[in-house]
């Protein structure tokens, strides 16, 4: 049966078996990038956009306007993440395996962007708004109105090292209004399991022969 792996950055993100043209089609489109192939570049170098590793079935957005979800924000140019009743929200983004997570980047209005970031890894349930308040985050980050701009944001690495969902918890924005808003957000990291290429063996004929 035909059998077709996807990998990126030597990490493998799909697979798809049967000859099936139009679902290679679309898984190839899928993986090239929603957004046409012009998504932006991580920014850090030997570390990669986590954008396509998430498993949005395990996804979640609390407190998001149902005009402006939390899908809008993961895509450069996609729309942007709304908040709904208050100014609070939590987005709940759960990973297909683990990562190393390094910084993230952030896209808003310097009015409406968010000011007061926790960060939660690896929580079985998504937290509700009292829990992300008094809990003890991974993190506590105050984002500047300069840093929405889509500068790298540094995380504290050396916590972030096998991460399968993080949260954040986005307490409140710049100016201190009843809607914050979200362009952009990107995760930035390394997963913590790469593919040696040299480890694939051939499973018929010997090497330089051809069909």
């Amino acid at each position: 049966m035909p059998t077709f792996i996807f990998f990126r950055n030597k990490t493998k993100i799909d697979k798809i078996q049967g000859a099936d043209n139009k679902a290679l089609e679309e898984k190839i489109k899928q993986h090239y990038g929603e957004d046409g192939g012009d998504g932006e570049e991580a920014g850090v170098k030997g570390m990669m956009d986590l954008s396509t590793f998430i498993d949005k079935a395990q996804s979640e957005c609390l407190n998001e306007d149902d005009d402006h979800p939390y899908t809008h924000c993961l895509t450069s140019g996609g729309g942007f993440l709304q908040s709904d009743c208050d100014e609070q929200l939590i987005l709940a983004v759960a990973f297909n395996q683990g990562f190393k997570i390094h910084s993230i980047r952030i896209k808003a209005p310097q009015d409406k962007g968010p000011k007061t970031l926790r960060i939660f890894m690896n929580q079985p349930n998504t937290l509700d708004f009292d829990k992300a308040d008094s809990m003890v985050a991974t993190q506590d980050i105050t984002i500047a109105p300069n840093q929405l701009d889509g500068s790298v944001i540094p995380l504290k690495f050396v916590k972030f090292q096998n991460v399968k969902n993080v949260q954040f918890f986005f307490k409140d924005n710049q100016e201190g209004g009843d809607v914050t808003q979200i362009d952009y957000l990107n995760v930035i990291g390394t997963p913590i399991d790469t593919t040696n290429m040299n480890d694939f063996k051939r499973v018929a004929g010997k090497k330089g022969e051809t069909e």
